[in-house]
């Protein structure tokens, strides 16, 4: 990154925040003119356009309410607060004791030692990429775009776009990563533009495949690309899910020349709606591309590059970007150029970061610690990010009860109430967004004055994309992180990636206290909240299955008539692969290299303990196959290995005599008792008898050889029976003896 590079103007909506440092200026120079500018005709100033606009994508949310026939949870709390006697008052703060703010001082000064692979030979060297340009002229784009830009109040390139647009622009593999904010969606989107100008026109095709983890980011994406193509003929459709399945069909067919989607909609339709393909694709984008390469989404992701042309050009994007080399291989990237503007884990220089301290005891007071720093500290543009839907919609409870105007935003809503939520906290008509992780990746909202962890990420990369919602384009921007005795391991790299910039907020105990005790004076109107949506949720179901019904009967031959839909993924599949992803995430936490807290390190003991002595108490019996099992499954890991030692062995092994012998007693069951039920008609021949005999003499020599060796012993303990016993130099086997 160049060090000559600043943010000149803002990459994104509201360009009037930055002239507000000359806004005395102005009004000094109109005092200082009079009269006189009322005489001369004032030349309007032209203003930016906004690229971000949430709410022509869908119906208003009033609107899908009165098709639902329900009700808004801000209208549930309303109606509950006029009913009480005594509504809940946002009161003035005024306690004597104030929060305190010291430097972070970390308990562990331990050093990981990060093993990091060379995988330079994979990427192509990018040694003649400059990250620095004067303006978008230089960068060779057409005037539609060059005109687009200055439309939009871009002035001068981000280094990842000085870097990006022209090595994109000769249809190059590339691998980019940049801090949050440093315009990464315009540095594809320009260049896939510039290509698009000179397609062939005659022939339709969709020729370019955006994918992103999420639908806001994809709705933000498209309206990104409709903003600088507003001067061009490039058509562009938005796929997502919760939007109209058959309006996204007919754009579809259509044949757009980009298609913005999530993986699972753009899948659906690949599978179901007719003359739909992507035979003619020429590029393929990934934004969040470490996410979209995780296990949740990755299956999706390779069925999509099967499905695209192998000739084509790849371009992955995000500002954590994977060094999985083999995961790159994957989707076929030829050679890629990894272009990155600035350490994957450098943190914007106007961010200052937070840590609140949640001890053992003190968790149940963790929403009155929130709420004393939401009505003291930091009280409008604030985005906070819960760990779960059901703490994310009780928070937001929470916060209009106390009279804090909040929105929120998971995976419980649907996708109109998702869009609105983002739309009203973008134009400030609310004060908090409460959200899950859904809001984590990609959202350029302007303004967000502070990120508030409350529930703690579960990595560092998480963490680097949360907090990248504020300090966005060289603003300021504040990130509070609540940890508790359980995220020891994520606080230490925090502490690590912001040295001892890295402060540490004491929440007065006064504050805490007061806020407690509101809690739970407001219990009562929250669980009477949820009931009530759960009643409303109850009709709403039922209400739908009797439509359904009354369907199938009306139009039972046209549904019949319809060609049967197919999954790429069942519902059932897609809940076993998250709890694949959850169970890895787990895995990962519980690693040797990960710091526990002190609780779950003896909690772990004593779990070895018990299992030790459960072991002890068992027979000899259960003791020797518990021990056989855990030899055979050592011995199958060997043989397992990614060697090709293992393999040889068990090829060499084949099957072992115990199998072999476990299979032919089964056989010989099986046909006694087919033999028993009269299935199967034993045929006499010589041939049995001859063997029964045999067996039969077998049997009966092994039963004399038996009876002789007990004899023998039987004479020998009688003959030493009156000797003395030697003292024996063994110890006791009491110590065998079952308990």
């Amino acid at each position: 990154m160049a060090p000559s590079f600043m943010f000149e103007a803002p990459s994104d909506e509201e360009p009037e925040l930055s002239e507000s440092k000359d806004e005395d200026n102005e009004e000094a120079e109109e005092e200082e003119e009079g009269d006189e500018a009322e005489d001369k005709p004032s030349k309007p100033k032209p203003k930016s356009q906004s690229p971000w606009d949430f709410t022509s994508y869908s119906e208003s949310v009033a609107e899908e309410h009165a098709r639902r026939g329900t009700t808004s949870v801000d209208f549930k709390i309303s109606k509950i607060l006029q009913q009480s006697s005594a509504p809940a008052q946002q009161e003035e703060t005024s306690d004597s004791e104030s929060d305190k703010q010291v430097d972070y001082r970390s308990e562990d000064e331990d050093e990981e030692n990060s093993n990091v692979r060379d995988n330079k030979s994979f990427f192509a060297p990018a040694e003649g990429a400059s990250f620095h340009a004067n303006s978008f002229m230089e960068l060779n784009l057409s005037r539609p775009l060059l005109r687009a830009c200055e439309t939009l109040g871009y002035t001068k390139p981000t280094p990842i776009q000085a870097a990006c647009i022209p090595l994109a622009l000769t249809g190059r593999d590339i691998c980019g990563s940049a801090i949050t904010g440093s315009g990464k969606t315009a540095a594809f989107a320009l260049p896939t533009l510039e290509r698009l100008l000179f397609r062939p026109k005659r022939v339709s095709a969709i020729r370019v495949l955006i994918l992103t983890p999420a639908r806001e980011l994809a709705v933000q994406v498209h309206s990104m690309i409709e903003k600088l193509a507003q001067y061009t003929d490039i058509r562009c459709c938005l796929i997502v899910g919760g939007l109209s399945l058959k309006a996204q069909e007919t754009a579809l067919r259509l044949l757009p020349d980009i298609v913005v989607a999530t993986p699972g909609r753009m899948i659906d339709h690949l599978r179901n709606t007719m003359s739909v393909d992507l035979d003619d694709l020429a590029v393929l984008i990934l934004d969040e591309a470490d996410r979209l390469l995780e296990l949740g989404f990755s299956a999706e992701i390779h069925e999509l590059v099967r499905l695209c042309p192998k000739r084509r050009q790849t371009m992955l994007f995000s500002a954590t970007m994977t060094e999985e080399v083999d995961e790159l291989v994957k989707l076929s990237l030829t050679r890629p150029l990894r272009l990155s503007a600035d350490p994957s884990a450098k943190r914007p220089s106007t961010l200052s970061e937070e840590v609140v301290r949640i001890r053992r005891m003190r968790e149940v007071n963790q929403e009155a610690v929130l709420l004393s720093l939401c009505t003291k500290t930091f009280t409008s543009r604030v985005i906070i990010f819960s760990g779960t839907k059901q703490a994310a919609h009780r928070l937001k409870i929470l916060f209009q009860l106390a009279g804090l105007q909040a929105a929120e935003l998971h995976g419980d809503l649907t996708q109109v109430q998702r869009l609105d939520a983002l739309e009203r906290f973008r134009k400030q008509e609310v004060d908090f967004l409460i959200a899950t992780d859904v809001a984590a990746r990609g959202l350029d909202i302007i303004g967000v004055q502070t990120v508030i962890n409350y529930a703690c990420p579960r990595d560092i990369t998480s963490y680097v994309h949360r907090v990248g919602r504020t300090a966005r384009a060289g603003r300021e921007g504040y990130a509070v992180t609540f940890v508790t005795d359980n995220d020891r391991s994520l606080l230490k790299a925090i502490a690590k990636r912001v040295g001892s910039k890295l402060k540490s907020r004491i929440v007065a105990e006064l504050s805490i206290t007061k806020w407690s005790q509101k809690i739970e004076e407001m219990e009562e109107k929250v669980t009477e909240v949820i009931e009530e949506e759960r009643a409303e949720r109850a009709l709403r179901k039922a209400e739908m299955e009797a439509t359904k019904a009354e369907n199938m009967i009306a139009h039972k031959d046209e549904i019949y008539a319809r060609p049967k839909r197919t999954w790429f993924m069942t519902e059932k599949e897609k809940k076993l692969v998250a709890k694949e992803a959850k169970a890895s995430v787990e895995k990962e936490k519980g690693s040797a290299n990960a710091i526990i807290s002190a609780q779950q390190a003896e909690d772990l003991k004593m779990k070895e303990k018990r299992k030790r002595e459960r072991e002890k108490n068992l027979p000899r019996k259960k003791r020797r196959k518990l021990e056989a099992a855990r030899e055979m499954l050592e011995d199958q890991s060997e043989i397992n290995e990614p060697d090709g030692s293992g393999k040889n062995k068990k090829e060499k092994e084949g099957i072992s005599l115990v199998d072999l012998a476990y299979r032919r007693a089964k056989a010989v069951k099986a046909a006694k008792k087919a033999v028993d039920s009269g299935k199967i008609v034993k045929k006499s021949n010589k041939s049995s008898k001859q063997y029964k005999q045999r067996t039969q003499s077998r049997t009966d020599e092994m039963r004399e050889l038996f009876e002789n060796d007990m004899s023998e012993r039987r004479q020998k303990s009688s003959s030493n029976a009156g000797r003395k016993k030697p003292k024996s130099s063994f110890k006791s086997k009491s110590r065998y003896k079952r308990r």
